[in-house]
């Protein structure tokens, strides 16, 4: 990073708009910015579950999503590829790991299942919002396909995280039951 902060309070977003990496200046209500702020939302519900795991397979999970997120922030704000395929098949590869051992779904699971499994359950409605909002940016100015599969992948691996968190915890799932 080129430039650090030294200070940490500038004034020049008191208008509404705030500078892109390029040094571009944008609308704070850019798609962009939503799609950043969702992505920088994420990683901090990410780093609040670390918080609650003691695992340090988990963690360390965790810990490479987190450097991930912080890629594809930088990548959206530069126009610069930073998340490939080899971030998604390390995704999937975790998918099928942690998958492997839990039971097959007949039911939808309602969020729950523990402190750590409902941060996680969080995180993948935030997850899912930031999905939402970088198909808007692509949609925009056309970022790499390969954010928009990352962010897909792992929003399912925050799922089967939480169904694995849940049973970690000793925990059931409460599944769905609709009044109909």
């Amino acid at each position: 990073m080129g430039n650090r902060l030294t200070k940490i309070y500038t004034r020049t977003g008191d208008a509404g708009d705030t500078g892109k990496a390029d040094g571009a200046r944008v609308s704070k209500d850019d798609c962009l910015i939503h799609a950043q702020g969702d992505i920088d939302e994420l990683n901090s519900f990410i780093g609040l579950l670390a918080s609650k795991v003691d695992d340090d397979a988990l963690n360390e999970l965790i810990l490479k999503i987190q450097h991930d997120l912080f890629n594809m922030g930088a990548e959206i704000s530069l126009s610069q590829q930073l998340i490939t395929g080899k971030n998604i098949e390390y995704l999937e590869q975790q998918l099928d790991h942690y998958n492997a051992d839990l039971p097959p779904l007949k039911e939808f699971i309602l969020p729950g299942g523990g402190e750590a499994a409902s941060i996680c359950h969080v995180a993948r409605a935030v997850c899912r919002r930031a999905e939402r909002n970088l198909v808007t940016l692509h949609k925009e100015q056309s970022t790499g396909s390969e954010l928009l599969a990352y962010i897909n992948r792992l929003s399912d691996l925050l799922f089967v995280l939480a169904r694995v968190l849940t049973r970690n915890a000793g925990e059931k799932e409460t599944y769905w039951q609709s009044d109909r």
